[in-house]
């Protein structure tokens, strides 16, 4: 039977990037003269792969007939709605037996295939809205769903462009989708070790090098790769042996690379998936979501590069020596075809205003043909195999959150569920005031996205919290990237702590451990969504004196910030007095703007005092222990 599931399930999987890279170039229309409506393209997508997730994820130990027929079965209705979508759009209120029928078999199928590849706690939370949309209408008060009749439920779930075939299922079958396989050929024809050999020549000889190369070449790679277990697993192996040899302890090698690893997708000028839905939702250019995350993102890194810049000094750890690293040259020599890709697709994007997914297919062709002339060479058998079905696999997960994105979104439109929750949470906000909103919104994104990959997070929280949060006055921006920024948080927070439990693996560190010094290096993504929500000039929005006087304060803050926390001893009163008050410190200083004024020059005096306070206290010497550990 492995004869015939394996070589099926490459197809399948080769198959997603195939028909979604020629749905993008338009090539049916192009050279064979018939449109491909977008609904019909990521129909087909979605059939496509839920038969690669049944043969995937078998339910016994190998996949078999019954896997392969499910797959059959789901691409034969998920093509049954593409190949009808047309017809049934104008008459969609004729619900009858040849629509609703295999509406019903679809949507279970990629229920069952969501929960195989995309996690448990997704599809039970998808399926509750499910339950919701039949029998929601019984019950009480605000949870009163709006009535419906069964048939309509399922066609407008099924073949509605509001229900799976929508806005997201179209943004990850086009978008992310070239994103996706930019990356996978940037990582299969090297360019993971030309970033890091990049890195390593330019840090790798500096205090604490190794360290500082993770957290270069990770946050480098992860604007390309957009996934943080990616991007640990490519840069970490390399890394975290690397910071182990020169001394750093295994629980702070982990930390440092998943936090850095993290902060891939919030890194511009390319980040993750979820700054392309951003834009989608909020209906604005992509240019203008990376201009808005710019200095949040250089905030985070500021903080992360000084506590590692303080760990390593703490404990005096070199770097390597300079004779044992690669000439950041001879490095950029050998590979700068692998810059080339991204300023294609920087051209592209930003310069003409292109398509995002046309803009990353562009570089993916530049990389192919310097690939050729620099190599001399196609990529191997393995390579493409590699390239092709890797691309397939990271996109097998996405595009099932994708399909359930769109039944939560179809029955919340639908339901008029949506609407309500903003409401309550509003007069919850209002109630209890802003503040109280924001910490409480910041835990359910944390909690939901324990368990649930970033993207699932944000367009759950978008569409329920984000309306709430614009009700009370905060800037759509503000609120959408702070709902991003917490749901991203879920990878470093314990109990369920992905990135940090697989940099862990990879250190051999205590699980638990890593994760709470992965809290204390990445201390800054949550203080910093909270700032921007109070004043939205931290994300360019304002005038030039405004976005000038916070980049100051919060700049000064985050240099306070990562000194208290690398500095703190619990082992001794001055040990936790001397770091307390630079908290005190980094919190007055940073959040300056919103209580002084956001246009007040007043802001200058606090950050100056800030500044000063730094200076003397690094030439007279810390008063913290030196020899202490942040965590133990």
């Amino acid at each position: 039977m492995e004869r015939i599931t394996d070589p099926l399930s490459k197809l399948y999987l080769g198959l997603i990037p195939t028909v979604g890279v020629l749905w993008v170039l338009d090539i049916p229309q192009t050279y064979f003269g018939f449109a491909v409506v977008g609904e019909e393209a990521v129909s087909t997508i979605l059939g496509i792969a839920c038969a690669a997730a049944f043969l995937k994820y078998p339910y016994l130990k190998k996949a078999g007939l019954f896997e392969v027929a499910l797959g059959i079965i789901a691409i034969a209705v998920w093509m049954w709605s593409a190949v009808h979508y047309e017809e049934w759009i104008v008459g969609m209120a004729d619900r009858t037996p040849d629509k609703w029928v295999p509406g019903v078999i679809a949507l279970f199928l990629m229920m069952e295939a969501m929960r195989k590849a995309s996690g448990v706690p997704i599809t039970i939370l998808v399926w509750i809205l499910i339950v919701y949309a039949f029998f929601g209408h019984h019950l009480p008060g605000v949870f009163e769903a709006e009535h419906h009749t069964p048939t309509k439920i399922i066609l407008y779930n099924y073949a509605d462009s509001n229900g799976v075939p929508g806005l997201v299922l179209r943004v990850v079958a086009s978008i992310v989708l070239a994103f996706i396989i930019l990356g996978k050929l940037m990582e299969v024809s090297g360019a993971t070790l030309f970033f890091t050999d990049l890195a390593m020549g330019w840090m790798g000889h500096r205090q604490g090098g190794p360290a500082k190369v993770a957290v270069v070449a990770s946050s480098a790679f992860g604007m390309v790769s957009g996934s943080t277990v990616g991007n640990i697993m490519s840069t970490g192996i390399v890394t975290i042996p690397l910071m182990k040899r020169t001394g750093f302890k295994p629980k702070y090698a982990a930390a440092i690379e998943a936090v850095a690893s993290n902060g891939g997708q919030i890194a511009p000028p390319v980040m993750g998936a979820t700054a392309f839905l951003i834009a989608e939702f909020l209906e604005v250019a992509y240019i203008d979501v990376v201009i808005a995350a710019a200095i949040p993102a250089a905030l985070y890194y500021l903080v992360l590069f000084l506590q590692v810049d303080a760990i390593a000094g703490r404990f005096g750890l070199k770097g390597i020596p300079k004779e044992e690293l690669p000439t950041v040259l001879n490095v950029f020599i050998q590979g700068w075809i692998f810059l080339v890709p991204i300023g294609v697709l920087l051209y592209f994007l930003f310069w003409l205003g292109f398509n995002p997914a046309l803009s990353a297919l562009y570089g993916v062709g530049a990389l192919l043909v310097l690939f050729i002339i620099k190599k001399r060479r196609m990529l191997s058998k393995d390579e493409w195999s590699n390239f092709i079905f890797g691309s397939g696999e990271n996109m097998l997960p996405l595009v099932m959150i994708g399909g359930g994105a769109g039944v939560v979104i179809g029955v919340l439109n639908s339901t008029g569920l949506g609407f309500q929750l903003a409401l309550v949470l509003a007069d919850v906000g209002s109630a209890a005031g802003l503040l109280v909103m924001l910490i409480l919104t910041a835990i359910i994104a944390i909690v939901l996205g324990m368990g649930m990959p970033t993207a699932a997070v944000y367009i759950l929280l978008s569409i329920v919290l984000a309306p709430a949060l614009a009700k009370m006055g905060v800037v759509p921006m503000a609120a959408h990237l702070f709902l991003f920024y917490f749901g991203l948080l879920s990878m470093l927070t314990p109990p369920v702590a992905v990135a940090s439990y697989v940099a862990a693996g990879l250190a051999g560190s205590n699980m638990w451990v890593t994760g709470l010094v992965g809290m204390q290096l990445a201390a800054a993504a949550y203080l910093l969504p909270f700032l921007w929500i109070y004043n939205p000039a931290l994300l360019f929005i304002g005038s030039g004196q405004e976005i000038t006087l916070a980049i100051l304060s919060a700049g000064v803050g985050a240099w306070m910030l990562a000194r208290a926390i690398s500095d703190f001893d619990g082992r001794s009163i001055l040990g936790s007095l001397y770091p307390a008050t630079l908290l005190a410190g980094a919190l007055a200083v940073g959040s300056a703007t919103v209580w002084i004024g956001t246009e007040s020059l007043w802001v200058l005096a606090p950050a100056t005092a800030g500044v000063a306070f730094l200076l003397v206290t690094k030439f007279m010497g810390r008063p913290a222990n030196k020899a202490a550990s942040g965590v133990s």
